[in-house]
């Protein structure tokens, strides 16, 4: 398949490996920040860690919208259901996100909330036209790559004058959680020696919101596509960097991602969304212009203004070493959960539930099996 099988070649990836491991010098460590969750699944799925020399090593960042969502979205959520009888849908990952107090979105179906799962913002605009007695409110989550979709859901709402659809924001920005790990990095924080850019995101935001990386932190980025040879040609082309004493953003993946990004879907977002003043990342904390929210023009579609919950205090799981592993300080073997209580079927954290998660990459793909990659 064109764009498909020619990036998992086997002989390239071979002939890849060997310039990796001619290019890395054995006199220093390499350590690569992959960004996206998708980038950390293709690694383990195809053995890219075994490939590269013992001083490269990949460290998996915040790069999962489900795993960044902090708790108390979910028992906002829940609440929102639960309080005002709404029908919420959501996508499949969010359903088994644990919530405070050992709940998730699937126990409260299970005890009587009409929650649903769903595929697509159609999906549930759909069901919102469906019954129009009946209040919708869509569970908005995700990077910019999801964004756009939430947008022409609200302008399709919008325009059909459905009264009982409204949007539950938890859109996040890409570019200020990289920053806060750039600037808490070091002998404190997570040691990094270089950046492989998310992919999906860069391809409607474009290269150009990356350049404060090599001119603020000095350390290069390159944009990376999903496959196995893009992961290993951006790292061969960090290291490159690395070894030249060069920083700056470098794009690997140009079948999809251009200078400008998709401008058309920047200005939707720009029309339906504004910045939030702070927004909570888990593992990172409250960021300053990190997620979106319904504009004012859209307010009648915010469903936490529509519909506002009493909320209880979070009660984090015990022991649970999501926030760490987010930002790259510790790995899923590193926690005492991992493995033991915590496992597909009963996760204790998001990293554990979400197909973009470090430790449903670690479990899925055996890396709990055997000793850990250097």
């Amino acid at each position: 398949m064109k764009y498909v099988d020619e990036f998992r070649d086997e002989h390239l990836a071979r002939g890849l490996a060997e310039a990796i491991g001619a290019a890395a010098g054995p006199d220093r460590e390499y350590r690569l920040m992959e960004f996206c969750g998708g980038h950390t699944h293709a690694i383990f799925r195809y053995g890219v860690q075994d490939l590269m020399p013992p001083n490269v090593r990949f460290i998996h960042g915040p790069g999962c919208p489900v795993c960044v969502l902090p708790m108390a979205r979910i028992d906002h959520a829940i609440a929102l259901a639960a309080q005002h009888r709404v029908t919420l849908c959501t996508y499949a990952d969010l359903m088994r996100v644990p919530a405070s107090e050992r709940q998730s979105l699937l126990k409260a179906k299970a005890a009587g909330a009409d929650i649903r799962m769903v595929y697509s913002t159609q999906d549930a605009l759909r069901i919102a036209r469906a019954d129009p007695a009946r209040q919708v409110v869509f569970f908005a989550i995700g990077f910019e790559t999801t964004t756009p979709p939430t947008a022409v859901a609200a302008k399709t709402a919008r325009a059909e004058g459905l009264t009982n659809f409204s949007i539950f924001c938890n859109h996040v920005l890409t570019p200020p959680a990289l920053r806060t790990i750039l600037a808490t990095a070091g002998p404190d924080g997570v040691q990094l020696d270089g950046i492989l850019g998310p992919s999906h995101v860069s391809s409607v935001i474009g290269s150009q919101p990356y350049a404060f990386v090599p001119s603020e932190f000095s350390k290069p980025l390159v944009i990376a596509g999903f496959e196995p040879l893009d992961v290993m040609q951006s790292a061969l082309l960090l290291i490159r960097q690395i070894n030249e004493g060069r920083c700056a953003v470098e794009n690997q993946y140009t079948r999809a991602v251009t200078a400008d990004g998709n401008r058309k879907a920047q200005a939707l977002m720009a029309e339906v969304f504004t910045t939030r003043d702070t927004f909570e990342w888990r593992g990172l904390g409250f960021l300053p212009h990190s997620a979106l929210r319904l504009a004012d023009a859209y307010a009648d579609l915010d469903a936490e203004q529509r519909f506002p919950v009493d909320v209880g205090p979070v009660r984090e799981v015990k022991g649970c070493e999501c926030p760490a592993i987010l930002r790259g300080v510790k790995e899923p073997t590193d926690c005492k959960l991992f493995g033991t209580v915590c496992t597909p079927d009963n996760p204790m954290g998001s990293c554990m539930v979400s197909s973009e998660g470090a430790c449903a990459a670690y479990w899925s793909y055996g890396r709990f099996r055997g000793p850990r990659a250097a």
